[in-house]
């Protein structure tokens, strides 16, 4: 992993985590970029990315680290932005919910790609859109779960802000992502891959 790339995270991270409008909103919209961060580190030698894929998870770990410190409802320039337009309610999660369906679409492509697990692009696209919907909702899921368990102290992470028809709309932004990333960043996600010198993944009998 890059040292720039660390870098940014643990600094943000660091921002992120001082002084956070809601504690328990902070940790669990920062838990997701902890876990990846995690599993990049574990992988990073038995299952390097492509720069590409990497950077794009950093840029998604940012947006869930912004929105812990501030809460996805209270984003200060998406309130300026809602302000200008005229819109009732600040979107900054509708930008996470994209980012939701645009990374995990070019992770589960590189993933299927290189581990050759569908034959045919067509096929491929389709599994691959189906996963970004299963963590959509299943992230959608979360919301709820720990809405019951928590009560009031949920309300800064669903971050509904009393739009009825939040969740579909979530969902429906992870899609447009996912469907975007694949229109848009086949080529070049395909350039990296051809360039990418991937060690042969070690057998359970093989010696380490």
């Amino acid at each position: 992993m890059p040292r720039l790339w660390i870098l940014i995270f643990a600094l943000v991270l660091l921002w992120s985590g001082w002084a956070p409008a809601d504690r328990l909103t902070w940790v669990l919209e920062a838990l997701p970029a902890l876990i990846a961060l995690a599993v990049l580190w574990g992988t990073r030698r038995r299952f390097p990315l492509t720069p590409l894929l990497l950077w794009l998870i950093l840029g998604h770990s940012l947006i869930l680290m912004v929105g812990a410190h501030y809460t996805y409802a209270e984003v200060p320039l998406f309130d300026w932005i809602a302000e200008w337009f005229g819109h009732s309610r600040n979107n900054f999660d509708k930008l996470g919910h994209f980012a939701q369906g645009f990374v995990p679409a070019l992770a589960a492509r590189e993933v299927i790609l290189r581990l050759e697990l569908v034959n045919g692009r067509h096929w491929g696209d389709f599994f691959i859109v189906c996963i970004c919907l299963a963590v959509s909702a299943f992230y959608e899921l979360i919301e709820w779960w720990v809405a019951l368990l928590s009560g009031q102290a949920a309300e800064a992470f669903l971050g509904t802000q009393g739009y009825v028809w939040d969740t579909q709309s979530d969902m429906a932004m992870a899609l447009f992502g996912a469907l975007l990333a694949l229109v848009t960043m086949r080529r070049y996600h395909d350039r990296q891959l051809a360039r990418l010198t991937v060690r042969p993944v070690p057998r359970s009998n093989d010696p380490v």
